[in-house]
């Protein structure tokens, strides 16, 4: 292992569902400096269900990120060794053949229902998923077919390809690329082989030439251009490094590289993953299966939805006095809230919170957002408090689901899991993901993880280590341990029993289109 100078920073960049974020490192792997900005998808009227990846907004976001983080760390720009990114999956973006973004949506776009439902129709939805892992909800074969049908100019003029990670690769290098990670969420994948499928691209009637070259995490792919090194500050010709996606890179940054580790990443989406010698598919189109971060693992998880973004709802709109009196102190308002919530029992007072699933690729649809089960004479046992504590239980409800589905698949039970990820940064959702799924939980010291693990692919591509596992054994350290309590677990057990015939009762109102679901897949 060759060791990194002191003054040396690696500069990582995330482009996530609910935002932009710039992170910095410094040679030992601890996280000197980190830089955020919000965003909201845009949508369009006419196109029912469509959400928008605007390009210029989110480049503006990322290098105004950039720029913050280097100054705050107050550091030169050419101290900074390399520059990896990550991302949300399954978001695409078009280029012409001049290199002109000229069509992006994010991972929760969900405007080709009708493009689902003719490709079920054509019988090649089960053959996809078995290449590729994923069903067509929120990939590109349907998204393809969309834009075919109603922006028919859109795909004659691509020129090429990839995914918004590595979109940020290129604003950084100029150089169109994918990794495995970021590509096989593309649903145009051959899991097995690592690669792009032939099949499915020729079943879509797209042509091969649009699609970038594969290059595996911890590559270097090019140097900082002029144009954006100008335009974020930075140093031109700054190596840039191949990492990927989000939650594969938020696995590596907590450890679970190896076959048979764990990992839950609590950030706008929770996903528990499941590490593999190879691609463990579920047979019955419920999970998903991508590419992990080396050559020969793979990665299973269960998404439950926009889970991050419930918290944040539920801040914004009832919890205005902590978030104030957060603001005076300078401190977290989800930790204040926290606090309320732990004033609250097991089960909080009865109350439900129904947001997220559990994932069934197949027929992927939510209830209505709603809490139920509140006794109006007794505000102060079933209010706000017993809201936010529901809120978190039923979170921990839908990992409990998928690991269910994740035994089964895998035929194993995780003696621990690693939880990282803005939800794991308080003490409350953690005590609760560990009684809930009766197993011990550990909190890494980076909670950032997502970044780190694209900081590690920057360490290993400019030679300061040998290996993911290398870099991944010196950088990561655990926190804290948060023992699981099989008391707790058995009361759970029996709320969650409650809390899931509750769920499937509620879904009949969707079905019934009475309600309107937090959100639909495709087709579903």
């Amino acid at each position: 292992m060759a060791t990194l100078n002191s003054s040396e920073y690696i500069l990582t960049l995330d482009a996530g569902t609910g935002g932009g974020r710039a992170v910095l490192f410094d040679c030992a792997g601890k996280q000197v400096g980190s830089a955020h900005k919000e965003w909201l998808p845009k949508t369009i009227l006419e196109y029912p269900g469509s959400q928008v990846f605007d390009t210029r907004e989110a480049w503006e976001t990322l290098t105004y990120c950039i720029k913050k983080v280097v100054a705050e760390a107050n550091i030169s720009p050419t101290q900074i060794i390399g520059i990896s990114a990550t991302s949300m999956r399954e978001g695409m973006v078009l280029y012409d053949k001049d290199g002109t973004e000229i069509w992006a949506c994010p991972n929760i776009d969900a405007r080709a229902a009708q493009e689902v439902i003719e490709l079920l129709e054509n019988r090649v939805a089960e053959r996809f998923y078995n290449l590729g892992g994923d069903w067509l909800a929120i990939t590109s074969p349907a998204r393809f077919r969309w834009i075919q049908k109603h922006e028919p100019a859109i795909l004659e003029g691509t020129a090429h390809v990839n995914m918004i990670s590595d979109w940020i690769i290129f604003k950084l290098s100029g150089n169109i690329v994918t990794d495995p990670t970021v590509g096989s969420s593309s649903g145009l994948f051959n899991l097995h082989e690592r690669n792009w499928s032939s099949e499915t691209i020729s079943l879509c009637s797209l042509p091969q030439s649009i699609f970038p070259p594969i290059y595996e995490p911890a590559t270097v792919v090019g140097e900082l251009s002029k144009a954006a090194a100008m335009h974020a500050g930075l140093k031109e010709g700054t190596p840039v490094v191949t990492a990927g996606a989000d939650t594969q890179m938020a696995l590596l940054g907590m450890g679970s590289i190896s076959p048979g580790t764990w990992g839950l990443v609590g950030g706008t989406f929770w996903q528990l993953a499941a590490i593999s010698s190879y691609p463990a598919i579920d047979q019955n189109f419920r999970l998903r299966t991508l590419c992990h971060v080396t050559p020969c693992s793979w990665m299973t998880e269960g998404i439950a939805f926009l889970i991050g973004q419930q918290a944040r709802w539920f801040r914004d709109g009832f919890c205005q006095p902590e978030v104030e009196k957060a603001h005076l102190r300078g401190e977290n308002p989800y930790h204040l809230m926290e606090k309320l919530a732990a004033a609250m029992p097991i089960g909080a007072n009865g109350v439900l919170a129904l947001f997220s699933n559990i994932q069934n690729s197949r027929t992927w649809k939510h209830p209505s957002p709603s809490f139920l089960n509140f006794a109006i004479y007794d505000p102060a046992r079933t209010g706000r408090a017993a809201c936010i504590r529901a809120l978190w239980e039923s979170a921990a409800y839908v990992t409990y689901g998928h690991l269910s589905i994740l035994r089964e698949i895998t035929g194993s039970t995780p003696e621990r899991i690693t939880f990282s990820g803005g939800s794991a940064s308080g003490f409350l959702w953690p005590s609760i993901v560990a009684d809930v799924l009766g197993t011990d939980v550990l909190i890494p010291t980076v909670k950032e993880t997502a970044c780190l693990g694209a900081a590690m692919c920057v360490a290993v591509a400019t030679g300061r280590f040998r290996s993911l596992h290398e870099a991944a054994e010196d950088w990561v350290t655990i926190e804290r341990t948060v023992e699981s309590n099989l008391d707790n677990h058995h009361q759970y057990m029996h709320h969650y029993e409650r809390w899931k015939r509750v769920l499937d009762e509620s879904m009949s109102l969707v079905d019934r289109n009475l309600v309107t679901p937090m959100w639909r897949a495709p087709g579903a």
